[in-house]
């Protein structure tokens, strides 16, 4: 990752050699492992010509002497990861010496980078305008963030449509999902939680598209064999007003057939973990993705696991509407306003993505199958009920098997799935406990 805004900030920033001393720092250091970008963010404290600090979850200590640097960090087994560079006008470079993958009496050297990240402005919390002018077809950590915010900050931005065109109908991007992003969440490490609220979420122009048909997964041999000439482009025009959505050229059947207006957001998602492929704006996973779930509305929250320093949040692929399971294969789709704020919660395991709005709750399940989105979201609302709750295993399946509803949320992308979903009216009479997490 080359993460160009960076540096640019970093030329108002002053380095290391002639930082204030005891002043903390943050960066973005990024090793070459065989082509591989690791990212892990590194903390340092200078006294002197002694510094201490961190690398990701390690404690490391060195010295600096002028420009150059060398430190040791050391994990949970005590194997030591040495670093020595230089310091120059803009970042960090060097040759870092690790403990070899496969043998362990033998060690190999990489080159790194480091990019420093700036110091939290004093105050509130910042409220930005992003314009985006480019756009991702990919959730992946080898984009450069578009803008570093911090908890608490709120964005407002736009997104395209899923074939690429901006509110004015003209095409910026390759269609398949195109997201705004990424952004860089200064605090937010491995493990953490990122919670996205959405605070707004706005139509910007007056037409939609959607497709006719019914995805394969909905179909069984006779709808099939009927369903010949459909998965034809289908447009309908948006009243923001009255707030429906009607057929442009409706068949006389459907002249009078309107759609009540819900805007959502088909993809939000974070950067697959290290070793993991970038994932296409398609797909969906752990790290979020091409979700298309219609609860992603404006009061939504949307928690995700942090699988790489900064999270590197994208987002998407609007819907003017869509029913459960995006059976046309495109929901109303169309351009979005949006505004988001961001908070960074305790390190925690997900089994999911969750969705939390003012009256449910929801663990998100996807995968290749029914059956296993299924089994997923039943993990996933099994481990949000043990952790926020206290219940055990055997009680959260007693809440299961008497409140949970379960809903298809997308068959039309390569994952299905399905929400697991309980009103949170329901719960109020569990045990109260502490809540440090993601409620």
């Amino acid at each position: 990752m080359r993460p160009l805004l960076l540096a640019v900030l970093l030329s108002i920033i002053p380095t290391l050699a002639h930082a204030q001393e005891g002043a903390p720092e943050v960066w973005l250091l990024t090793v070459d492992r065989w082509g591989n970008a690791e990212h892990q963010m590194l903390s340092l404290e200078r006294r002197g010509s002694v510094i201490e600090g961190r690398l990701g979850g390690w404690p490391l200590a060195g010295r600096a002497d002028g420009d150059s640097i060398t430190f040791v960090a050391t994990d949970s087994r005590e194997m030591a990861y040495r670093y020595s560079g230089m310091v120059g006008a803009s970042v960090l470079t060097g040759v870092a010496d690790f403990p070899d993958i496969n043998d362990s009496q033998k060690r190999v050297r990489h080159a790194f980078t480091g990019r420093r990240i700036p110091a939290r402005p004093d105050g509130a919390p910042r409220r930005h305008r992003f314009e985006p002018a480019t756009f991702s077809n990919e959730f992946t950590a080898a984009r450069e963030p578009v803008l570093v915010i911090w908890p608490g900050d709120t964005v407002s931005t736009r997104t395209l449509d899923s074939g690429g065109a901006d509110q004015h109908g003209t095409t910026r991007a390759m269609y398949g999902n195109p997201q705004t992003g990424p952004f860089f969440i200064a605090t937010a490490q491995p493990g953490d939680v990122l919670a996205i609220h959405i605070r707004r979420l706005r139509l910007n122009r007056d037409h939609a598209e959607s497709l006719d048909g019914i995805v394969g997964r909905a179909m069984g041999p006779g709808l099939a064999s009927r369903a010949a000439g459909l998965g034809q482009r289908v447009r309908w025009r948006l009243d923001r007003e009255r707030r429906v959505a009607s057929l442009e050229n409706a068949p006389e059947p459907l002249k009078g057939f309107t759609v009540p207006l819900r805007p959502m957001l088909g993809g939000i998602g974070v950067a697959p973990d290290f070793g993991f492929a970038a994932a296409s704006a398609g797909d969906s996973g752990r790290f979020g993705g091409n979700m298309d779930y219609n609860e992603i509305v404006e009061g939504a929250t949307v928690y995700l696991p942090v699988f790489r320093p900064g999270a590197l949040l994208f987002l998407g692929d609007g819907h003017a509407a869509q029913g459960d399971g995006e059976t046309t294969q495109w929901a109303l789709e169309t351009s979005l306003d949006v505004e988001f704020t961001v908070d960074v919660l305790p390190a925690r395991p997900l089994a999911t993505p969750r969705v939390e709005t003012a009256t449910h709750i929801m663990a998100v399940g996807q995968a290749g199958s029914l059956d296993d989105a299924v089994r997923s979201a039943t993990a996933g609302m099994a481990q949000w009920l043990e952790q926020d709750y206290g219940l055990s295993l055997r009680e959260a399946s007693l809440v299961l098997g008497t409140l949970v509803d379960y809903e298809i949320v997308t068959l039309a992308g390569r994952n299905a799935g399905v929400a697991a979903k309980l009103e949170k009216a329901s719960l109020a009479g569990l045990p109260a406990r502490t809540r440090d997490g993601v409620r």
